[in-house]
């Protein structure tokens, strides 16, 4: 794909993810009277604007590369089919609960889990600028190569520890207890999809068992 056509889905994405994001969240609440929601948006789709535009610039090739979403490993199929259902769920019942008052999160918690969202993002976004290869499925192409610097150096899945903060902060950001425990069941869900892709990196990936040696954690440095 060219620059100007990456460049123009890149923006149509964008604009179309913006509104249905924002409905998933307005809706269930029945308001626009929803501050969570409106910082959270904000927190979210105002860093991936800049993002977007450093990665045109910088390295369109990675961006392509993301904008891939069909999987070729069955199993990794399932787990993005069980992700996004949890996904569409979890991001409806923080309006609801906005709606019926089922939670009363504090206003510096809401606020606080606001800026490990914020958090999370700037360590996806390292890893990505790290890692041009750190493509949205999990494949092997030709010509790639072990990463090892940066966040690669601390721990071996640096953009899934940023995806995790992102989500289980998630519900509290939007001012909801009931929706953490379908954001909580991420956790196992991207552990399964490391150790799916572990195997094929190992198998497909020269050097990549030499950096599971060297750099010994997956997620949580001295834990996993």
């Amino acid at each position: 794909m060219d620059k100007a056509g990456l460049r123009t889905k890149a923006i149509l994405l964008y604009l179309a993810a913006l509104p249905v994001v924002g409905a998933m969240l307005f809706l269930p609440a029945g308001t626009f009277d929803y501050w969570q929601a409106w910082l959270y948006l904000a927190i979210l789709f105002i860093p991936v604007a800049f993002v977007g535009l450093y990665f045109l610039k910088s390295d369109p090739a990675f961006l392509e590369r993301r904008f891939k979403t069909k999987e070729k490993e069955a199993k990794q199929k399932a787990i993005v089919k069980i992700t996004a259902l949890l996904f569409l769920i979890g991001f409806l019942i923080p309006g609801l609960d906005r709606r019926f008052g089922w939670s009363s999160v504090p206003f510096e918690v809401a606020v606080g889990a606001n800026l490990l969202v914020f958090i999370g993002y700037i360590i996806v976004f390292l890893a990505f600028k790290e890692n041009s290869y750190a493509a949205r499925t999990v494949e092997v192409e030709k010509g790639q190569k072990v990463i090892s610097t940066g966040p690669y150096s601390v721990v071996r899945h640096p953009m899934y520890v940023g995806f995790l903060l992102l989500y289980t902060a998630t519900p509290i950001a939007l001012g909801s207890y009931w929706a953490l425990p379908l954001f909580l069941l991420t956790i196992p869900a991207i552990i399964f999809r490391i150790l799916n892709e572990e195997e094929l990196l190992r198998r497909k990936l020269p050097g990549y068992g030499a950096y599971c040696r060297k750099t010994r954690y997956r997620l949580l440095p001295y834990a996993w």
